[in-house]
Parts: C-alpha cells; structure tokens; sequence
C-alpha cells in the first residue's frame, strides 16, 4: 500500500491475524463491508454539505458511536524502510494518526490507522467494516475542537490492488481515511487486504465552556 504521491507507505504489519491463527480460526473474521457503502453503489440518501476547513491541530482522540469505538489517539511517523509505523499491538484501544501529513479536520486528507486484532483478541477497528455511510466520526482535537465526519463510502481492497491515490490523494476539502486489515482471511497469509472508510467534514463543535 504505497503512497507515491505523498512519499509514505502504511505497512501491513498489523494484518498477521494473531488471534485468529492461534484459535484456527477461518471462519470467525471481522465484518466485511456491503456492496451496498461502496461508492460504486452511489450516494447515500443524505445530502450532508462539508464543512469549511479547520487550521491544523493534532487529534487526541477518536470516536465512532455505532460500533463503540472510544479511544485514544496516538502519533505515527515513518520506519527506517519509509513505512508509516503501527500503534503498539498490547494496546488493543488505540488509534494512530500519521502526525506528519493532514490533522483531522484541516483541508486535504488525514490518515488514521489501526489494529483489527492482536494475539489477545479483537482490537479498536475490529468492527470498521460493519459501518454504514451516514455513520459518523468524530475527531476531537489538541485545540479542544471536536471534527464532526459522516461516511460516504467503506470499501475493502485487495493488498496487491490498493487504490493509492483514492484512498491518499489530497482534496479541496477536509477528509478524513480510517484504514485497518481485512478483505478475508487465511492461516498462511493473514488478512488478504484492507478495510477503508471515506468520510469528510460536517460540522465542528467547540471546546467545552
């Protein structure tokens, strides 16, 4: 899953499937997102507007109702081989951010990813692929702000077809990736691919009074 234009890659090293080998598992995989939130399938019938653009900040925290996802936000940067790095595997509630490309919220595209599974069981993304466009996300920020996304798209890729430039490539507005394994998955390989939320900005609430 190369990024050519941005210089940068997300590894799959969070795609070893550990807790699903270790149970000889093939059967009991996270949820695969329908045809139906693929963009292919057209618009959801909400019509909802984005919002301007934010100034940078850095995220500190990430919400997604629908399937009980609260958790903390840490930062990645680049290994020595320019792959982004992944948050540490025992944490099993922790998102990464890619601190070096677009803040939530700000104009372009930001990048968050995240565990599917460690050797213990599922982690914070385990259930990504079971969102729906319309669902929300929410993104609350180091300046106290809160970035309010809705979905228009989920889509799974093959590792070896991974759309780099759909998935990475900037826009004129503030979107937002939510990125974790998935796609199926074997005993030999791993998870065969990648899960991919396309969400962008709605509206901002403020810091607290």
């Amino acid at each position: 899953m190369s990024a050519k234009g941005s210089g940068w890659v997300i590894t799959v090293a969070v795609c070893a499937g550990l807790w699903l080998v270790q149970n000889g598992s093939e059967n009991v995989t996270p949820p695969v997102p329908s045809a139906a939130e693929a963009f292919a399938a057209g618009p959801h019938h909400h019509t909802d507007a984005a919002a301007a653009p934010l100034p940078p900040s850095p995220p500190v925290r990430l919400l997604i109702p629908e399937i009980r996802v609260d958790a903390p936000v840490t930062r990645l940067g680049l290994d020595g081989k320019g792959s982004l790095e992944v948050p540490p595997a025992s944490d099993r509630n922790l998102a990464g951010w890619y601190r070096d490309g677009t803040s939530p919220g700000a104009k372009g595209t930001a990048i968050v990813t995240g565990h599917v599974d460690n050797a213990k069981g599922p982690s914070v993304f385990y259930n990504l692929g079971a969102l729906k466009k319309g669902h929300r996300i929410e993104v609350t920020r180091q300046d106290g702000r809160t970035a309010v996304f809705t979905i228009d798209a989920i889509e799974v890729y093959g590792t070896a077809a991974f759309p780099n430039e759909k998935v990475y490539g900037l826009r004129g507005r503030a979107e937002l990736r939510v990125i974790t394994c998935g796609g199926g998955f074997t005993k030999k390989t791993g998870y065969q691919g990648n899960v991919v939320v396309f969400a962008h900005l709605i509206g901002v609430r403020p810091p607290p009074a």
